[in-house]
């Protein structure tokens, strides 16, 4: 299985999205630093996720999120139904 998922930063609120095969041992490396992008952002939770049968469509709905004006705004609102 692959994952999309989007953590939220403890340190200054900031969401960040990304996908992965392995979610929670993806998520502790974010919080032990040993991600470049994140690493002066922890610690971080998890808020969201989404699973895929490939990785392909997991990159392809990070992208959508990311990349997308109508992706960002879905993301957001799926985050605050969560809170």
């Amino acid at each position: 299985m692959h994952y999309l998922y989007i953590l939220k930063s403890l340190r200054d609120n900031k969401l960040y999205i990304g996908s992965t095969n392995n979610l929670y041992l993806r998520l502790r490396q974010h919080n032990n630093g040993q991600s470049k992008s994140t690493k002066f952002r922890r610690p971080f939770i998890l808020i969201y996720s989404e699973e895929y049968l490939s990785k392909s469509e997991a990159m392809k709905r990070e992208w959508y999120f990311k990349n997308t004006s109508e992706g960002n705004i879905l993301m957001r609102k799926l985050v605050a139904s969560k809170s």
